[in-house]
């Protein structure tokens, strides 16, 4: 039997399937999705079996054995497996680094080397005669020590054991290791006979009285308990506890014990709450879809507030009564605890959650749990869409129009386009959920389907029938000119007064965290900026320091001026912890909690936090975008945007977009309850289109607005975009070679004949615009240039990519710029 495997060297020269022979005791496991360790180039690495054969074209005599299996189970099913090679060639990535995403973090394994004695070396061989007696002891162990732990704990024989391994005497052997395992504990179980507890206490010593006690209260308990909570409960050492299992009495073994990240929460059941006709209809559809053998791919479309968790939990169900798998996302920050605690209050343990806060273990675990087909739900951030089911039926994408479920590293992936290959694959439904659609999916969704039905779900109002809640937009401009220098207007701190006096909750939206956005000196204009980054530092206050938000460099704050020496050193802009700082002093006593990367880092302090408004302990939740989303809170009345032109000052043609979804998602965390809400938009620039009509809640005008000049200058969805990124750590090396892959863009456009202007009327055309430097020009001490290709039409961007960018890789030492390929980017940065 051969095995195919995809090696995990992340590089474009090792990009294809190499040839290992399997041996005979590992025919039976290995199949499809197995994950093996591998010789390669004189290392052992970690590799996935992508196919397997026969017979092999190379020579018998080249081709190598797997070294060893690592998993029982395969990790990766043979859907995964296809959905990867259609990822490496869409998204112009090496087949290794999309395998790599579809699996846990915690079986990235790694190679380790360990030495043992040979089995040939003589006793008395002289090369082991200069190894002290406790190396050669320690060397004995089953399976070998580390060489890295033996020449840290032998630092002066590392030149013998050099020469042991020379002369065949010691061995080395390489293995795979994961960086996380299965968790294994001591669990004592209780005697086969403790239906007579008077015969196992008369086999024990009077004066035993610790292993007495212990007897007792495992006797007591009559079921396995762990060891060490048999010790914390019980007393006593887990000596006294082997003299039990010595004498018979208790038996001691070793069993896996899963890492619940929700061990111990109990979440109440919750029964399906009646829709309303306009939930029923959009139910149906969805339903319908996830009966039908074909896939489908649908938008809901509905307010902040129109009970679309609600359809998605009953659509959910009906998936599970049909023997189907759902899977659900929703983006990162949307992950509250408030969200879990529905899908498991509704499905109980038939759910598994994925998310960055959980350990490596935990995730780990909740992986497993899918693998293994003990859960029909999994729910999880963007890479939950490779959730190993077999039987998938639904995948529904909570607000889909969020940038974050498209991956900024390589492979860079959008997890709704994986999610409607994925859907082909299993004939499954998609259901992408909003408040704000992106253009591009409402484009595609408002286009009928070839049987001339629509895709679109409309759910236009609140399921309670309440309205959306009033708007009013601040003018920044005249607070300034009336004399009024605060971050706060009149309108928003007398609402702040209002809600503060009824016990009231409020929700204030800032999306820059720190102290302040810049720092600089007022005498000479010097601006403290990141020596490795074309890019200004943010001041945080309560560790001092000017912190770079791109590549994490940290400097204290000068006490004077290093350019003029001045002392007049002032703090410019406003971030979270400034807001925060002003609030204590306007409203003396105030209960804040501040909701930002800074505050939210440590483990569970999302969900403490959220826990501690949802209970009343604070009047303010104050907070970046990550207070926008998904948040439920029946006592908020007031939401109040700081400065809602933050993100619409971007050099980016979505920054009006941005900024409409992320006013109008806001606005709707206000009065959802049986309190009216109120929202207060501060900006200095009232008349733009998308800021007017998040004030009327108003998708379609803005929509409108949008799509004009999203047209005249020819952007998504009037066609498709790549983001080719090049940098080097010097610009003498970085220009010549962009403007080389340009030149060999444009040639492969212009042979195929599709160069060209977008406007020309063509089917198929494509522009490539640039080089240019970027907009953050430097970046960890490189510089960067990019082009953007614009095209329309069936071309197959990826292999031209791909051809023109194979110079650049095999440019000399030194003279290769790195590439970064992004297709339909979500930011232009």
């Amino acid at each position: 039997m051969i095995a195919k495997v995809i090696v995990d060297v992340p590089s474009r020269q090792t990009d294809r399937p190499f040839d290992y022979a399997v041996p005979r005791d590992m025919e039976p496991w290995i199949e499809p999705g197995s994950r093996v360790g591998v010789p390669f180039g004189g290392r052992v690495l970690q590799g996935f079996v992508i196919g397997l054969a026969d017979e092999s074209e190379f020579d018998a005599k080249r081709i190598k054995p797997v070294a060893e299996l690592l998993d029982p189970v395969p990790p990766l099913l043979p859907d995964l497996i296809e959905l990867a090679r259609w990822m490496s060639d869409k998204y112009v990535c090496t087949w290794i680094a999309a395998l790599q995403a579809m699996v846990p973090s915690a079986l990235k394994g790694k190679a380790e080397r360990f030495v043992t004695l040979s089995n040939e070396a003589p006793d008395d061989n002289g090369a082991l005669s200069g190894l002290p007696e406790e190396l050669l002891q320690w060397l004995n162990k089953d399976g070998g020590v580390k060489l890295d732990v033996l020449l840290g704990r032998f630092p002066h024989y590392a030149g013998a054991v050099k020469q042991a391994l020379k002369a065949g005497m010691l061995e080395e052997k390489t293995s795979i290791h994961d960086r996380v395992g299965i968790r294994k504990v001591l669990t004592v179980y209780p005697p086969e006979g403790s239906s007579d507890p008077e015969r196992l206490f008369a086999s024990l010593p009077a004066r035993a009285g610790k292993q007495r006690e212990l007897l007792a209260y495992i006797l007591r308990n009559n079921e396995p308990i762990p060891l060490q909570r048999l010790l914390a409960e019980a007393g006593g050492s887990a000596g006294s506890v082997r003299a039990l299992a010595d004498k018979g009495l208790v038996t001691i073994r070793e069993e896996e014990s899963k890492r619940d990240p929700y061990a111990g929460r109990e979440f109440k059941r919750t029964e399906p709450l009646p829709l309303t006709p306009g939930q029923q209809d959009v139910y149906g559809r969805i339903a319908g879809a996830v009966e039908s053998p074909e896939p489908k791919v649908m938008l809901l479309h509905g307010v902040t507030g129109s009970g679309k968790t609600e359809v998605y939990l009953q659509a959910i169900h009906h998936c599970l009564t049909l023997g189907k798998q759902a899977i659900v996302l929703v983006p990162e920050i949307s992950l509250t605890p408030q969200m879990v605690e529905r899908f498991k209050g509704r499905f109980g343990d038939a759910v598994a959650v994925m998310h960055s806060r959980l350990s490596h273990g935990e995730r780990y675990d909740e992986w497993r749990k899918i693998r293994s087909g003990a859960v029909q739900v999994a729910i999880g951030a963007r890479s939950a869409v490779f959730a190993p089911f077999e039987r998938i039926g639904l995948i529904i994408i909570d607000e889909e129009h969020e940038s974050s479920y498209k991956q900024e590293e390589t492979p860079k992936y959008h997890a709704r386009d994986v999610a409607v290959k994925r859907a082909k694959q299993h004939g499954a439904a998609v259901v992408l959920g909003s408040a704000t659609p992106s253009l591009e999916s409402y484009a595609a969704a408002s286009r009928t389907s070839p049987g001339g039905e629509s895709m679109l779900l409309p759910m236009p109002e609140r399921v309670h029938g309440g309205p959306l809640p009033p708007v009013r937009i601040v003018d920044m401009r005249g607070e300034l000119m009336s004399g009024n220098r605060s971050m706060f207007s009149r309108s928003l701190h007398q609402a702040l007064e209002e809600r503060l006096a009824r016990g009231e909750q409020s929700v204030l939206l800032l999306n820059r965290r720190g102290y302040s956005t810049f720092v600089m000196c007022r005498s000479c204009g010097y601006s403290a900026t990141c020596p490795h980054c074309d890019i200004s530092l943010t001041y945080h206050r309560k560790s001092g320091v000017l912190r770079c938000h791109y590549c994490g460099h940290a400097e204290p704050l000068p006490a004077s001026c290093p350019s003029c020496g001045s002392e007049h050193i002032r703090y410019f802009g406003t971030g979270t912890q400034r807001v925060e700082e002003e609030l204590a002093k306007l409203f003396p006593g105030i209960r804040v909690i501040r909701m930002d990367v800074d505050t939210t880092s440590e483990k569970n302090a999302h969900e403490k936090l959220l826990k501690q408004f949802g209970d009343r302990e604070a009047d303010v939740l104050l907070g970046t975008q990550m207070v926008a989303k998904g948040l439920d809170f029946p006592y908020v009345t007031l939401v109040g945007v700081i400065a809602a032109d933050t993100s619409l000052n971007l050099p980016d043609f979505r920054a009006g977009e941005r900024t409409f979804q992320l006013l109008t998602q806001v606005a709707g965390r206000a009065g959802r309850h049986h309190l009216p809400g109120e929202v207060i938009i501060q900006t200095y620039a009232p008349e733009h289109y998308a800021i007017a009509a998040a004030q009327r809640h108003d998708y379609a005008a803005f929509l409108a607005e949008e799509l004009k000049h999203r047209s005249l200058l020819a952007y998504p969805p009037y066609c498709r975009l790549v983001l080719v990124t090049m940098s080097h750590e010097q610009i003498g090396v970085l220009a010549p070679a962009a403007e080389q892959f340009a030149g060999e863009l444009r040639a492969l456009a212009g042979a195929a004949g599709y160069l060209g202007p977008l406007d020309g009327g063509r089917p198929k055309t494509m522009e490539v615009l640039g080089p240019t430097a970027s907009p953050i020009a430097k970046m960890k001490d490189r510089y960067r240039f990019q082009c953007v290709i614009k095209y329309r039409g069936n071309i197959d961007i990826s292999s031209m990519l791909r051809a023109a960018s194979k110079p650049l890789m095999e440019a000399p030492a030194g003279r290769q710029a790195q590439i970064s390929i992004d297709i339909d980017p979500q930011m232009i940065l």
